[in-house]
């Protein structure tokens, strides 16, 4: 059986520090992020609690070869995706069902 997979960018209060990851699990792992379940993690140093972007995708494999696509652009390019999908870079987590 195939799973689906999700791509994400989380961020800081500033909006100055990007992370970009993947996952089977996006309210879980949110949810790790948020509450700093891996204190060591770079998304814990930089205090990066806000989800800004999220797409899934039908199976993981897809998801991180997105992934792997974002990680590799610029930052500019992470900006204008997150700036399509959610202009005013609202926290999405509570839109997670």
């Amino acid at each position: 059986m195939e799973r689906g997979g999700c791509v994400y960018i989380m961020t800081n209060v500033y909006d100055g520090i990007l992370y970009t990851g993947v996952t089977s699990d996006i309210l879980h792992r949110v949810w790790q992020h948020k509450s700093n379940h891996y204190p060591k993690s770079f998304t814990a140093k930089y205090k990066c609690h806000k989800l800004v972007y999220y797409y899934f995708f039908p199976t993981i494999e897809e998801a991180i070869g997105e992934e792997k696509r974002i990680k590799a652009g610029n930052r500019q390019a992470k900006i204008k995706l997150i700036n399509e999908l959610n202009p005013q870079w609202l926290d999405l987590y509570e839109s997670l069902d």
